[in-house]
């Protein structure tokens, strides 16, 4: 087949939720049964996974006439090697491009949403049937790309971890994260369900969800000005924010230091005091993490690398 680059195409998918319900239960009549005996809609299952495998041929049958296409699941990037040459396609949820994003130096990456009707995609602005246009043009160097910051953790024996929402510091499980936290010249020893340091795309994540939290509890006591965000801060923004959740103030514990902005060049250390179960990950992907137990010592701050998202 003649192609019209002779670049590699990488488009990076994920599981449906059909597809693990049937991993779970064998067949699809199986997993129809399960999901219509406690009261659920089988049919929403089945009709989410007609459309992304619709949305799925389409891409492929474009790409496959266009470059050398690779096809790739979500759980296969964390340990593929991306070309500097490649251009990345993900179709599926947002969730989806910040799962890919981070593991990218320079390479643009394409956001393709499956379903419109159903899923928002703030970081999904095209369709499959766009790639017969923005694939050329990116590959011509024509289409806009919007830099996006990275959050990095960087332990004390130099293993790393790049976010792209946000980065989660705390315990494996819902037990107390115990650790002593380092910003700008003050330490304090905390207590707490663990700290969540975002990107300025990450501001309408989990982030988000901290502070709507907090700003509902100070309305609930008359205060009606919560905390905020600085409006400069954006998917481009050089800082990052950080957010301890739920801190517990005792004897040997505070709760002074619970949020700030991480400016860049001025990270934030932690030191952990777990003896098991603590952890860094990214991005909601938990079984991609760094073990941050006794001993292990992390700054956190402003990634060198960026992404590049074409819009």
């Amino acid at each position: 087949m003649e192609r019209m680059t002779d670049r590699r195409i990488v488009l990076v998918t994920q599981k449906t939720r059909l597809d693990e319900l049937i991993r779970r239960h064998n067949t699809p009549g199986q997993a129809g049964f399960y999901i219509e005996h406690h009261g659920g809609c089988f049919d929403d299952y089945v009709e989410e996974d007609r459309r992304y495998r619709e949305a799925l041929d389409t891409a492929r049958g474009f790409l496959e006439r266009y470059g050398r296409l690779m096809v790739l699941d979500r759980g296969f990037v964390p340990d593929f090697m991306f070309g500097e040459r490649d251009i990345v396609v993900t179709i599926g949820r947002d969730g989806l491009v910040a799962n890919t994003l981070k593991y990218l130096s320079s390479q643009p990456l394409i956001g393709v949403n499956p379903d419109p009707a159903r899923w928002d995609g703030v970081l999904l602005p095209f369709c499959a049937g766009d790639l017969q246009r923005i694939v050329p043009e990116t590959d011509k160097g024509l289409r806009k790309v919007r830099r996006v910051t990275l959050a990095e953790a960087r332990l004390n024996d130099g293993q790393t971890i790049c976010g792209v929402n946000d980065i989660f510091i705390g315990r494996r499980t819902h037990a107390s994260a115990r650790y002593e936290l380092s910003v700008s010249g003050r330490t304090e020893a905390q207590s707490s369900s663990g700290i969540i340091v975002s990107t300025g795309l990450g501001r309408t994540g989990w982030l988000k969800s901290v502070l709507a939290g907090a700003a509902g509890i100070d309305k609930s006591f008359g205060i009606m000005r919560g905390p905020e965000l600085d409006e400069s801060f954006t998917w481009e923004s050089r800082s990052l924010y950080f957010a301890v959740r739920e801190p517990y103030p005792s004897r040997s514990t505070g709760a002074e230091l619970v949020f700030g902005r991480i400016e860049e060049g001025k990270p934030i250390a932690i030191a952990s005091a777990m003896p098991e179960n603590g952890v860094i990950f990214s991005d909601g992907m938990e079984e991609d993490c760094l073990e941050f137990n006794s001993g292990a010592r992390a700054t956190i701050g402003v990634a060198e690398r960026q992404g590049n998202l074409v819009v």
